[in-house]
């Protein structure tokens, strides 16, 4: 029994966290990038999603000036975005559940 209500609430803390990251896509991400595969002028967070991991989607949220030719782009057009460690770590988490199957699974 202890088990079963464990689970419940990690389940609901972890909804809890993607909602939140969803609210800070929507707010901070939604005008340059989309989550539909219609365009915008970033890469789709479906895209990203598939292609990076969650550590990498959190290091490129922090200082994405610094961290745009580890990631094979030739410039960077995304703002360093003033996020709290909690909206950072909330809305990777969002992103990183966009795709459950992820390129680097196939290696």
């Amino acid at each position: 029994m202890k088990l079963i209500i464990s689970f419940f609430i990690f389940a609901f803390t972890l909804s809890a966290n993607i909602e939140n990251g969803k609210d800070v896509y929507a707010q901070n991400c939604g005008n340059c990038h989309r989550v539909d595969m219609k365009g915008g002028m970033g890469k789709d967070f479906n895209i990203v999603s598939y292609n990076r991991k969650k550590a990498d989607i959190v290091k490129y949220i922090r200082t994405p000036s610094r961290m745009f030719r580890e990631f094979g782009y030739v410039a960077n057009a995304m703002p360093t975005i003033p996020l709290s460690e909690e909206d950072i770590k909330d809305v990777s988490e969002y992103i990183d559940s966009l795709q459950p199957f992820k390129s680097w699974m196939k290696k």
